[in-house]
């Protein structure tokens, strides 16, 4: 890549910068054209008017071709380094509760924060198609700025392509992070043991519906709005009060049952969830009967699945009621010891048992 042209970073703090050394260019089209992924001049534009003003800090004004981040401050945080990476193509972009850019930076906040790392940087490569609207792109860059502030990490390198009209669907991001994972911490889906409690921080499936909703197919009515928020703050705080956690999973798709499974067939042990006691909204309800879904598979950006220690169960449910993203976290089940091995159960209603399966295939497309 061009370092000069393409390729972004940014260093360990966000905000303007005084360097002098950033460039100042402003887009003058309104439109994105191909030209804008060309290295030239316009190219210059688009980075410098969107990108850079909203990610500016002092490593980035340099534009070098990489991010440089000191080791002896990771080393001070942590023994294990902490690495993931995903792309977004949710559909629509904008949707109740949030959009593109917050799904990107949320997204993978949480994928670090639930193997217990204190999550740091992140990138951002964009794949824009010809003709968007300028002044869209900004406010995805914008509310990704705002949502990497608010959640305490950088976004610190970068890259921009533009593809032509029908190549993508008006924007495609990818974002990478590194966090860092204290000594003390080693979670897995294969540490569940018999007797452990099925903890979730609050009501289940409203990304998927909200999504679904935005589409606008169905026509309907309804007040759900997206959950997409980032977990780190929560998780550290259920880690807090309950150091003995053995495993924490965003449930984002395939929803809180593929989760369950997830962890059933890792611990090779049985898991039983009690309808009653699992939190879902009767808008998604009502709108899941509707649509024959089922809200257990339902896509979550915000919720979390953590397996805990019996005795430590009360404590977590406590500190996580007392965190503004745990205010309705619910205890939902429990492991089993009883020779069910990789099944996952659920305690109905009206009194019977009914299996949860894994999802086969894709119950929503584009929901992230």
């Amino acid at each position: 890549m061009n370092a000069t042209q393409e390729k972004t970073s940014a260093g360990l703090t966000g905000g303007a910068s005084e360097d002098t050394r950033i460039r100042r260019s402003k887009l003058a089209s309104p439109l994105i054209t191909l030209a804008h992924g060309g290295g030239g001049k316009a190219m210059r534009e688009l980075i410098d008017d969107v990108f850079i003003n909203a990610f500016s800090n002092p490593t980035l004004n340099t534009l070098e071709d990489q991010a440089r981040v000191p080791l002896a401050e990771l080393a001070r945080l942590g023994d294990r380094l902490a690495m993931t990476t995903d792309s977004y193509v949710v559909d629509p972009i904008f949707f109740p509760g949030g959009d593109i850019g917050k799904l990107a930076v949320c997204g993978t906040v949480n994928d670090l924060a639930v193997g217990g790392a204190t999550p740091l940087y992140l990138t951002c490569a964009v794949i824009i198609e010809e003709g968007m609207q300028v002044e869209t792109l900004r406010r995805i860059v914008t509310s990704m700025a705002e949502t990497a502030r608010a959640a305490g990490v950088s976004i610190v390198t970068g890259d921009t392509k533009i593809v032509g009209r029908g190549s993508c669907d008006k924007i495609f991001i990818n974002t990478a992070g590194i966090g860092v994972i204290r000594q003390d911490y080693r979670l897995g889906a294969n540490q569940a043991r018999p007797g452990d409690r099925i903890l979730v921080n609050g009501y289940l499936g409203d990304h998927g519906a909200t999504i679904l909703n935005a589409r606008g197919d169905m026509h309907l009515t309804s007040p759900i709005q997206s959950d997409c928020a980032a977990l780190h703050g929560l998780i550290s705080v259920l880690l807090e009060a309950a150091p003995g956690t053995r495993f924490i999973r965003d449930a984002t798709r395939g929803g809180i049952a593929s989760v369950l499974n997830e962890i059933a067939e890792a611990s090779a042990c049985g898991i039983e969830i009690a309808e009653a006691a699992t939190p879902i909204h009767q808008e998604v309800k009502g709108f899941c009967e509707i649509l024959g879904l089922d809200p257990l598979y339902l896509a979550n950006e915000g919720k979390l699945v953590a397996v805990v220690p019996e005795a430590e169960a009360a404590a977590a449910l406590q500190a996580m009621r007392a965190h503004p993203l745990g205010r309705d976290a619910a205890d939902i089940g429990a492991v089993l010891a009883d020779g069910r091995a990789g099944r996952v159960h659920m305690q109905t209603v009206f009194g019977g048992r009914r299996i949860v399966d894994m999802l086969i295939g894709e119950q929503l497309p584009r929901i992230c």
